[in-house]
């Protein structure tokens, strides 16, 4: 797990974390949400709806985007304050899920970081958002 403190960013600076989405985590996702939404976990009855196919839960996304911003930037000792996303197109299954953050505003008085969140299956921007976290800084290590 990486750190990077609130004095060490810049406007602009990029973290991704990316995953093959497979029926197994989906699975694994739907019983730790409690969502069991047949468009995610049922062939057929998905095959009715507009996508034809199963599809990833769009919190997925979600949580790929908080998984950067905990891991990776600023990653260790973060605490999200908020996040929202805009879903633009499905995951479907086999396709790699890649979460995108960039440091968006830096407040050193608060210890505030703005994030863009984007998440993508190949070129394609699958997910849009904006995350707000307390970021770890230098002057609390003891």
């Amino acid at each position: 797990m990486e750190t990077v403190y609130i004095e060490d960013m810049k406007l602009g600076q990029k973290a991704r974390y990316g995953q093959l989405v497979t029926l197994e985590q989906i699975q694994r996702f739907a019983d730790a949400s409690g969502d069991h939404n047949p468009v995610h976990l049922d062939e057929e009855f998905a095959a009715s709806t507009p996508f034809q196919c199963r599809i990833a839960h769009g919190a997925m996304s979600t949580a790929f985007m908080s998984t950067v911003l905990g891991t990776k930037l600023p990653g260790q000792g973060t605490v999200l304050l908020g996040i929202s996303n805009k879903f633009k197109a499905p995951v479907k299954l086999g396709e790699e899920l890649v979460a995108e953050v960039e440091v968006a505003e830096i407040d050193l008085e608060k210890k505030r970081v703005r994030f863009e969140c984007r998440c993508y299956v190949g070129d394609k921007v699958v997910t849009t958002g904006d995350a707000l976290v307390i970021a770890p800084s230098r002057g609390n290590q003891g």
